[in-house]
């Protein structure tokens, strides 16, 4: 009998006391998923993991920065093309002008002569212009100093109306983002932007206005 009653006992018991250790581990984890869950800490780690990636990313291959490696690459060739220049430059032609006469017609003469010329960032010589530099050496070879700026040609000069450009005029884009010589017909002579050359090429914007130099 005392066998017996033993034996039910034994079936009676829980699964808690056949096996303690493995229970206590079962409570354990479903209280700490309960923890995460309320305090949300398993959603707020993976999110920070998210933000040092992208991060990381953004610190080594964003398009900015490649995009500021090239810039140098492309000034570092520019300069040592620059360097190279043994012609005259703009000071000197202010110095002692080839062309004392001003004359717009001569202007776009001289100012033809440049077409091929590669575009350079900063550029003021015939090894390579950017778009206020080619204006400025073009104009010093008639006496005429203007700045190497956008902004510094249209005070230089005098607004005028479309009705009245002559080639030789220059174009300023509104917001002072570029220059170069009215052409006439739509068209203007300018050195563009990296990878391109001096040319006369049709105007892509009404967004301009005219100024004339030397009134």
């Amino acid at each position: 009998m005392t066998v017996a009653t033993a034996i039910v006992a034994t079936l009676a018991l829980p699964g808690a006391g056949i096996s303690p250790a493995a229970n206590a581990r079962s409570n354990a984890s479903a209280e700490a998923l309960a923890q995460l869950q309320a305090t949300e800490s398993q959603a707020l780690s993976l999110a920070a993991g998210g933000d040092v990636v992208a991060d990381a990313s953004r610190g080594q291959y964003t398009a900015t920065s490649a995009a500021e490696m090239r810039r140098i690459q492309l000034a570092a060739k520019a300069a040592a093309r620059a360097a190279a220049w043994s012609g005259p430059r703009v000071s000197d032609f202010l110095a002692n002008p080839p062309y004392p006469s001003f004359s717009l017609d001569q202007v776009v003469q001289v100012a033809l002569t440049y077409q091929g010329v590669p575009y350079r960032y900063g550029g003021d010589t015939p090894a390579g212009f950017d778009c206020s530099g080619f204006v400025q050496y073009v104009y010093a070879q008639f006496g005429v100093a203007l700045p190497h700026s956008v902004s510094g040609q249209a005070a230089a000069g005098t607004p005028i109306s479309l009705a009245d450009a002559r080639p030789g005029d220059l174009i300023i884009f509104n917001n002072m983002s570029h220059s170069g010589f009215y052409m006439g017909g739509g068209q203007i002579l300018d050195a563009p932007y990296p990878g391109r050359s001096i040319s006369v090429r049709p105007l892509w914007t009404d967004s301009y206005y005219i100024v004339r130099i030397g009134i």
